[in-house]
């Protein structure tokens, strides 16, 4: 292995000289460099290796639609897709990128996203609670003042709030209830990115890094924590005692069940002789931070978990990366995004070491990596799928999924009653329909069309309103048919009409003229459950 610096251009990239460079292959681990220029790099790396053109780049017009609703998590309205494509300026991509990184938008959208990734979807009772109990506040605090991921990850495991602000913190313990298997199943994948269930009767099958001792060691950093009701709120109180056993293999040997997790050290703890009784006394505990909240142990075990092994682990980055980056392009650059073991390997190796090399580096500054990616020449690519391309993972075109519940409610909210406005009820609605948020392949399901065709609340909703806000409204006061397709077709998908739909939409409604208002609602509701409505593309 050769390294040393010098001034290169490679594939139209003019790099800083200092480049790394491992036998006759360029890593272009640049410090100094802009991110997305390093991922420009690697990925038209791959592309030139592959013999793959790329498709072209994306218009101005689907560009404004997909990064809404990948930062905002809403479809644009007219006024500001026409303001986007009103500004000539060639950093205008970049410029909306930033004013939506800054919006309360893009807060509320990756709480969203985050509160499903982190706890699962759930019934509209538990969402409520989470509101109850800040920690949908604490989520919106992590995106709106952009804490660092690794501080995050520390605050929510070790569920000890320094303050009031902060006990929102707690809830991803709290809410599994003091099962402690289900919490180690949980936290794994939700910031390491492995899932370790298959380990619990013994190693792993497939991916045999992943041994039946990291599952059982992962379970007794946590199973000390018990629930309470506190002054000061829910809190998770942990003993100082308990907690040792021993888990058994297929084959019937048993170990102890020690400190430890995949590749992270063992944490040292004396355990109690065979007879010996521990007993519970107060001089194995120190006061709380705050007053009103439980007791902590001299040798806490969660401690030590966010101390020895949480801090520094290789994967923590890496599994953050790996999710924005299936967030933004649809699928990680690992795929599954939460196996990231052996079995599934890195479509893009280098690139995501680099990527996590440079988030640890950059302080874990989760909007920094969200705008290099979104920045980047594979986020910008046309839908359309180039011949010669087959495999998604080589990111040569941009690919399509379905928005999230909450993508699509808010984005139906904000065109019919033309402003968003939070409405609970149509947010459950969609929420207990549409429960995937990142899934690992794309399937429109029967269930899914019959909500979209019968719920009848979902119809209410479209119907309901007389308001001039109301796209129905706004719609009926248009003197010419095909003026009302025109701003219906605009306001929904976006785009302007091509001339065989505007005049088929224009016949429907003339068609219908005895009943506009009935006829415009149909429309709406056709377009609204629409494949190019319900996928970002």
């Amino acid at each position: 292995m050769m390294r040393f610096c010098f001034a290169l251009t490679a594939f139209g990239i003019l790099f800083p000289a200092d480049v790394v460079v491992v036998a006759d292959d360029v890593i272009a681990i640049l410090p100094k460099a802009d991110a997305t220029e390093q991922i420009n790099h690697f990925i038209a790396t791959a592309w030139k290796d592959r013999g793959i053109t790329p498709a072209e780049k994306c218009s101005d017009r689907t560009f404004v639609r997909r990064v809404y609703l990948d930062l905002a998590g809403r479809v644009p309205t007219v006024p500001e897709v026409e303001a986007f494509l009103a500004d000539r300026g060639d950093d205008r991509r970049r410029r909306l990128v930033d004013l939506l990184l800054g919006s309360e938008d893009y807060v509320q959208h990756f709480a969203d996203v985050f509160d499903t990734l982190l706890m699962g979807r759930a019934d509209e009772s538990k969402y409520a609670e989470r509101v109850l109990h800040q920690w949908r506040s604490y989520l919106e605090d992590v995106f709106r003042s952009n804490r660092a991921w690794n501080d995050v990850v520390s605050e929510i495991l070790l569920a000890r709030p320094d303050g009031q602000h902060k006990r929102g913190a707690i809830w991803f313990l709290y809410e599994r209830y003091d099962k402690y298997q289900t919490i180690a199943e949980s936290v794994a994948p939700a910031f390491f990115g492995i899932r370790v269930e298959c380990a619990q009767c013994h190693d792993h099958m497939v991916a045999d890094e992943i041994k039946q001792e990291h599952y059982w060691g992962l379970v007794a950093f946590f199973n000390r924590g018990k629930n309470e009701n506190t002054k000061n709120g829910p809190r998770v109180a942990e003993s100082a005692i308990g907690g040792f056993s021993e888990f058994a293999n297929l084959s019937g040997e048993s170990r102890p069940n020690r400190l430890t997790f995949f590749d992270a050290v063992t944490v040292d703890e004396p355990r109690p002789g065979k007879d010996e009784k521990q007993q519970d006394k107060d001089d194995l505990y120190v006061p709380a931070g705050l007053e009103g909240d439980p007791r902590v142990p001299k040798f806490s075990r969660r401690q030590k978990f966010v101390e020895e092994i949480v801090t520094g682990h290789s994967l923590l980055p890496r599994a953050l990366v790996n999710r924005v980056w299936a967030m933004l392009m649809a699928r990680g650059i690992v795929h599954p995004y939460d196996e990231m073991d052996s079995v599934h390997q890195p479509s893009h190796p280098r690139l995501l070491d680099w990527l996590a090399d440079d988030f640890a580096a950059g302080g874990f500054d989760i909007r920094r990596l969200v705008r290099s990616i979104a920045l980047c020449d594979a986020y910008q690519l046309d839908s359309i799928q180039p011949q010669g391309a087959d495999d998604p993972a080589s990111f040569a075109w941009y690919l399509e999924r379905p928005l999230t519940a909450e993508q699509m409610s808010r984005s139906v909210q904000l065109i019919v009653r033309g402003g968003y406005k939070t409405d609970d009820s149509i947010v459950g609605l969609f929420r207990q329909q549409f429960k995937d948020v990142l899934p690992d392949e794309n399937v429109v399901t029967i269930s899914d069309a019959l909500f979209l065709s019968n719920n009848a609340a979902l119809h209410e909703f479209l119907s309901a309103g007389s308001e001039p806000s109301h796209l129905v409204s706004r719609l009926t006061k248009l003197q010419l048919h095909s003026s009302r397709a025109a701003l219906l077709l605009r306001t929904v998908f976006g785009r302007e009409p091509d001339e065989s739909e505007a005049a088929r939409l224009t016949d429907y409604l003339r068609a219908r003229q005895e009943k506009p208002e009935a006829a415009l609602r149909h429309a709406l509701w056709a377009m609204l459950t629409s494949a190019e409505f319900r996928f970002n593309h």
